[in-house]
């Protein structure tokens, strides 16, 4: 865990329950001066202090992690070099402060930062009856799984419960799916040509059509769905209903999400994958292949198993397409997405497109040195008709190199030597000797000569402070 991120998250949960510094330190068994030196990032934790710390403050380790505060961080930063708000620029050391004492400020600057854009661009912006903006359907709802760590104890349990009931191995189990639906639902399910959309249920019939163009793992997903759709609907709008959301568009989205997250969970209980990732060193291949999944599938689940007492290896998911454009992502391992605008072209999520169908493996460095063990491979989708094109996408993972010997994809690397060093987007990173660069930073000015002709597509000076 870096220190970077653990002194200032203390000082924010210490605060937060009203202790002094002494306080915490008696019950802590060190004295005042030590914490504060924690405090103030000038001394490590050891494991046996990081737990105490967890006890004391009556939390899971991985509130500790300091991903709430590199999430805020990121769009703090993202959001004050935005040129066209015309202010100076904000030193680091001010949004690191404010992201780590001030979070519900930090958190409000954002909202006022999103809205901004939203009257700016006055693209997808939603207006409720009484005329107030408010943040953007998928933004919102991606928000809601991003604070709640992508994990849900309510539905897992409704999803045990029906997996239990289907009593079938993995090879079998869309076959028991199928005759849960019927036996339980009076539903048929078919499979057969379908105009432009790969489920149709009509609760007239009784029928649930499944396009034939979806391979079997896919129709077993949609077949999953729709049984969560039957018998998980109550924990579903439960778990909705703490999200208060702002807008009937930012409900359904969560919605199908939850439904969505239920279908993985019966394909996939809890326990065993979590057993299975363990055994088999999340090998994504070989558990997809385990629980008759597909590649996406079984990374998304993956990046889900954050019970406590019971946490798998965090992981964050994203899925892009060729254009850059994230469709998809969840960050247990609190990596710090950029929210707007492109990522780094020097990351594997992009460099996978380049080698269709093999996994790919990169040692990722962020400028603020933290590292991440990343593999990532291309997925595609049947084609609706002859001459479309194919959809094609890239499913990434990555966790902290810290558990690189838990994950077989980093077998036979130098962690160290194996480093590439990665931006959060170009516009947000001040390396000065990238040569993938794709526009100059927001917060350097740049420094052209044109009696020099640089190897990097932008030379700038660093402005300091």
């Amino acid at each position: 865990m870096s220190r970077v991120q653990i002194g200032r998250t203390v000082r924010r949960l210490r605060t937060e329950r009203n202790l002094s510094q002494q306080a915490l330190a008696n019950r802590l068994g060190i004295s005042a001066s030590y914490l504060n030196l924690i405090e103030h990032d000038q001394r490590a934790v050891s494991g046996t202090l990081l737990i105490k710390l967890a006890e004391t403050l009556q939390l899971d380790l991985a509130a500790l992690s300091g991903s709430q505060e590199r999430r805020l961080e990121v769009g703090l930063r993202e959001a004050l070099s935005d040129p066209l708000l015309g202010t100076d620029g904000v030193p680091e050391s001010e949004i690191t402060a404010l992201a780590g004492s001030s979070p519900t400020a930090a958190r409000a600057v954002l909202a006022l930062y999103r809205a901004w854009r939203v009257a700016r661009e006055d693209a997808g912006g939603i207006t409720l009856s009484s005329g107030r903006r408010v943040l953007l359907p998928n933004e919102e709802a991606r928000d809601f799984f991003d604070d709640r760590a992508n994990h849900f104890p309510p539905l897992e349990e409704a999803a045990a419960g029906i997996a239990a009931s289907c009593t079938a191995i993995p090879a079998e189990m869309n076959h028991a799916l199928a005759e849960r639906l019927r036996r339980a639902h009076g539903l048929t399910v078919t499979v057969q040509p379908l105009d432009g959309v790969l489920r149709r249920f009509d609760p007239e019939t009784r029928r649930l059509a499944i396009s034939e163009t979806l391979p079997r793992e896919s129709r077993g997903f949609h077949m999953a769905f729709q049984l969560a759709l039957f018998e998980a609907r109550t924990a579903v709008e439960a778990v909705l209903h703490s999200a208060a959301p702002s807008s009937p568009e930012t409900a359904m989205l969560i919605r199908v999400g939850l439904l969505n997250y239920v279908a993985g969970a019966i394909l996939m209980p809890y326990d065993p994958y979590l057993s299975a990732a363990r055994a088999m060193r999340h090998d994504m291949e070989a558990i997809a292949a385990r629980f008759g999944v597909s590649f996406e599938q079984a990374c998304h689940r993956l990046s889900t198993l954050q019970r406590p007492g019971a946490r798998g290896v965090p992981f964050f998911f994203v899925r892009v397409d060729p254009a850059g454009n994230v469709s998809k992502r969840f960050s247990a391992a609190g990596f710090p997405f950029a929210r707007y605008g492109g990522s780094c072209p020097r990351w594997v999520v992009h460099t996978a497109f380049s080698q269709p169908g093999a996994v790919q493996v990169q040692v990722a460095e962020l400028p603020d040195g933290a590292a991440y063990l990343c593999f990532a491979r291309t997925v595609t989708r049947p084609a609706a008709r002859w001459a479309e094109p194919r959809p094609v996408h890239v499913v990434a993972m990555g966790c902290s190199v810290a558990h690189a010997e838990d994950v077989a994809y980093g077998d036979g690397l130098d962690l160290e030597r194996a480093k590439v060093g990665i931006g959060l987007s170009c516009r947000l990173c001040d390396r000065s000797d990238c040569r993938s660069r794709a526009f100059p930073p927001l917060e350097h000015r740049l420094a052209l000569d044109p009696l020099t002709a640089s190897a990097t597509p932008y030379r700038f000076e660093r402005r300091e402070g």
